[in-house]
């Protein structure tokens, strides 16, 4: 069954009137960070993962694998590296952290080992005399509001979540024995199996848990199939105590994200911010140099008590806002509304290294990349938009080519700035890093105090570095001046006979579309997922075998979206 509805740039379509888009609050994924570069002979990239966010003491603390480190922030946007060497522990993947009375505490994976510190804005950590004795793969503390402590762990294609009481009192000392929390149901839940289209018939890795209480409720959460895939994410299981028992929530994935610039969104947290809102921070995916090339990704959570618990992340590698006040997401829109400009679009640059020609970095997927054929200064790529247009943000998105960094590490420094022009003679800087001497932030969104007309964008190199400049992408983002896309005719949705878990898309192209956003859900209401498709065709395994579906699709330009239409299984 087919039927239309009007169009919206984004999920939501209601702003409150006293929530206002303060230009310097304006973010875009992946998160802008000083990703490290990692140690060992086989390849040279960036890499951070599994993180965690506690709100603590008047700040947001952000740890990940692998950072040498952890980020301190006062409105999850701007983000301040806190080198740590006092964490003897700090190299080992997925931590986890606790705020318990005045005191940060820190745990590492597959090593019981805890330190703690009252003021981690410093260095200061100290080990305490841990009684905990298990060395668990990915742990997740938890602190529920009776004041009992529980810690979560998992990583594993074999062995289940689990889950232990344990008594901080007494050096983290585990109450009774642990308990298996959540199995693996490959047979169950197609996205829950490996393989970049979910195709390879064997167990996944369930990983990554996460605990977090909301009206009552306890959802568990675990990360599946695996992080190298795009299509790594988040499950819930919901119980009425800590250690369960805990029900399969019918809408997962509650964090997805397939489609777009930057893929992935598992392995990840979910907390309460400073006013109350939900957030889910979590692992994006590159995965070119090394499976474990990843980023990470901020995404604001709806919390319904029909649809249950989902991350917003369908234009979430597009600007948005964070909000410095209480909303409900499922009502307020963080999304800007600004369109991609860049795509597909010509590109010509200074100079090019084979197979990284210049139309890489205008085809919005982050794993091609341009490269110039050195980096020396006065290297440059152009974009041209085809006629002037509104633009109200660039992001530029660093490839790191030809590097060979290893930690530990000074800041990696890149000089260079943005123009736009509107004839391609006459040229106006955007933005302005050729005097950078600290910033280390290989991904970054620029937010122009006001919209430039502009029909070429630049991006010129302005310091000698140690290796090619070069770029994933270079995002331009705005408002076009054509009209909106054509809806879409003739979709259909095919559920394999043989394979309930998937489902077979296709559709007639839509005058002038750029893409498609394809959304689904357990009922026409909670259409909780989305993936962003450049093709009239489209084919997924993720879907859970005994659960109905409804599905939408929407197109989608430099203009804006179309109409949407929607179908029911």
């Amino acid at each position: 069954m087919l039927a239309m509805a009007g169009h919206a740039m984004a999920r939501h379509n209601h702003q409150p009137d006293s929530v206002q888009h303060p230009r310097s609050l304006i973010t875009a994924n992946p998160m802008v960070l000083n990703y490290r570069f990692q140690p060992g002979p086989d390849s040279v990239r960036r890499e951070a993962a599994d993180p965690v966010v506690e709100w603590f003491k008047d700040a947001y603390y952000l740890f990940a694998s692998k950072s040498g480190g952890y980020w301190r922030s006062e409105n999850l946007k701007d983000w301040s590296y806190i080198p740590c060497r006092t964490i003897a522990t700090i190299e080992d993947y997925a931590p986890t952290v606790l705020a318990l009375g005045d005191t940060l505490y820190y745990l590492g994976s597959d090593n019981p080992r805890i330190f703690k510190n009252p003021t981690p804005q410093y260095d200061t950590w100290e080990e305490i005399d841990s009684k905990f004795t298990i060395p668990g793969h990915d742990p997740a503390f938890y602190l529920d509001d009776d004041g009992r402590v529980y810690l979560y762990w998992g990583c594993s294609d074999v062995e289940p979540i689990m889950g232990v009481e344990v008594n901080p009192s007494d050096g983290f000392r585990q109450i009774g024995e642990p308990v298996e929390l959540i199995h693996h149901n490959i047979d169950k839940y197609g996205w829950e199996v490996p393989g970049i289209n979910n195709e390879e018939q064997r167990q996944g890795w369930n990983e990554g848990p996460c605990m977090l209480k909301a009206d009552g409720k306890y959802y568990l959460q675990y990360a599946a199939p695996g992080t190298q895939y795009r299509i790594y994410g988040d499950g819930i299981y919901v119980g009425d105590s800590p250690l369960g028992p805990f029900e399969y929530m019918e809408n997962n994935p509650m964090s997805f994200k397939p489609g777009g610039f930057i893929g992935g969104a598992g392995h990840g947290h979910t907390f309460y911010d400073r006013y109350g809102n939900l957030w889910h921070v979590a692992s994006m995916t590159i995965a070119m140099r090394h499976w474990f090339e990843r980023r990470l990704g901020l995404f604001p959570v709806v919390l319904d008590p029909v649809k249950g618990m989902y991350a917003l992340t369908e234009w979430s590698d597009y600007p948005f806002m964070i909000p410095q006040c209480k909303v409900d997401f499922a009502t307020f829109n963080p999304f800007m509304g600004w369109n991609l400009l860049s795509m597909g679009k010509k590109a010509t640059a200074s100079s090019s290294v084979a197979g990284h020609s210049a139309e890489r970095a205008v085809d919005k997927k982050v794993e091609t990349w341009w490269a110039a054929s050195g980096g020396e200064a006065g290297e440059w790529l152009s974009v041209d938009l085809g006629e002037p247009m509104d633009v109200n943000a660039v992001q530029v998105n660093l490839a790191d080519h030809n590097f060979n960094v290893r930690p530990p590490h000074a800041p990696v420094i890149y000089k260079y700035h943005v123009e736009a022009s509107a004839d391609g003679k006459s040229w106006n800087k955007v933005a302005d890093r050729s005097d950078n001497a600290v910033v280390d932030a290989p991904h970054e969104l620029f937010v122009l105090d006001e919209p430039v007309k502009a029909r070429y964008v630049r991006i010129v190199n302005d310091g000698a570095i140690a290796g090619s400049f070069s770029l994933f992408d270079l995002r331009v983002f705005g408002q076009g001046n054509g009209m909106l896309p054509g809806a879409v005719t003739g979709f259909k949705a095919v559920r394999e006979d043989g394979d309930r878990r998937a489902f077979s898309f296709s559709w007639n192209p839509s005058e002038g579309a750029d893409g498609y956003v394809l959304r689904w859900g357990t009922s026409k209401d909670a259409l909780t997922h989305s993936v962003l498709v450049y093709g009239d065709s489209y084919k997924a395994r993720y879907f859970n075998r005994d659960s109905d579906y409804c599905f939408s699709i929407t197109s989608f330009n430099e203009n804006g979206v179309g109409e949407t239409v929607f179908f029911n299984d």
